[in-house]
């Protein structure tokens, strides 16, 4: 845990010194109220890692790292506008805490200040590609919701997995690794993404709301298409989904030929994990 954690420390740092910079000092509030509320930091961590596990530039990968979770951060805001959701981290939602309209401005900041990180146009165009397929998931979820496991699956991959493979190709990308090794690990990112997704499904439909730190219940009310709801499966059957879901993605991994490493580790942990937490 300790490596993970000098890790994390060092991309904690990193990210307050990009929001101390931030002006007025009211945005820079509202970005600070978002992106510092903790969370689990998985798709920052995927980055840092995939850079590590290649031998690439660190420094590179931290920025990249704190560009994909402002990305990430930005979207949430939105997210809990459509939702309606009061709370998130166990604080309020930006729009409880400051309006709709602060809100709005609060994820364009977020955005802005994510783009300024990414020097390198292969990591530009990979995180606009990603931001491009977040932005057609959410739209298919308002207007065309999926009806089939099929459906479910294209939306997960557009709504989560996108982001997730785009963590991971920004730490490939920092390490200058060749495009199908981009690509490799960017497969293994946008697996764990969709397990990762599913896994939330079936804690919004099971869990304790005190335990996982968020209201539950919200995609039977809200209507919206979790595996749950959209599939005839059980909860256990969902995450057995989640589970061959995230053997794809270690395969993916194992299509790389790179040294074993911790970096390498931990990723394999991570897909592990995804699939059995209960936050």
């Amino acid at each position: 845990m300790e490596y993970l954690e000098r890790r994390r420390d060092r991309f904690e740092n990193r990210l307050t010194e990009v929001l101390d910079a931030v002006e007025p000092d009211e945005l820079r509030e509202q970005l600070e109220h978002v992106a510092l509320a903790g969370g689990k930091r998985v798709r920052p961590t995927v980055t840092v890692l995939v850079c590590e596990a290649l031998d690439g530039d660190v420094d590179r990968a931290v920025d990249y790292a704190v560009g994909i979770e402002l990305v990430h951060n930005a979207s949430l805001v939105i997210d809990d506008i459509i939702d309606e959701s009061e709370r998130r981290r166990d604080s309020p939602a930006a729009w409880t805490a400051f309006g709709h309209g602060p809100a709005i401005i609060a994820s364009d900041g977020l955005l802005g200040e994510a783009f300024a990180l990414f020097s390198d146009e292969r990591a530009m165009q990979a995180v606009t590609e990603s931001m491009v397929e977040l932005g057609e998931g959410e739209a298919l979820e308002l207007v065309d919701q999926p009806v089939s496991e099929e459906e479910y699956l294209a939306l997960a991959r557009k709504k989560t997995g996108a982001l997730f493979r785009a963590a991971a190709e920004l730490g490939a990308i920092a390490a200058d690794a060749d495009a199908y090794t981009v690509e490799a690990f960017g497969q293994y990112a946008e697996r764990v993404g969709v397990a990762f997704q599913m896994r939330d499904d079936v804690l919004d439909a099971t869990a304790d709301p005190e335990q996982l730190g968020k209201p539950t219940g919200h995609d039977a009310e809200m209507e919206r298409p979790s595996i749950v709801e959209v599939t005839d499966l059980t909860p256990e059957e969902a995450n057995d989904q989640a589970q061959e879901t995230a053997d794809a993605a270690l395969a993916a991994l194992d299509s790389v030929d790179v040294p074993d490493s911790q970096a390498m580790v931990y990723l394999r942990d991570l897909a592990e994990f995804v699939v059995v937490r209960d936050r």
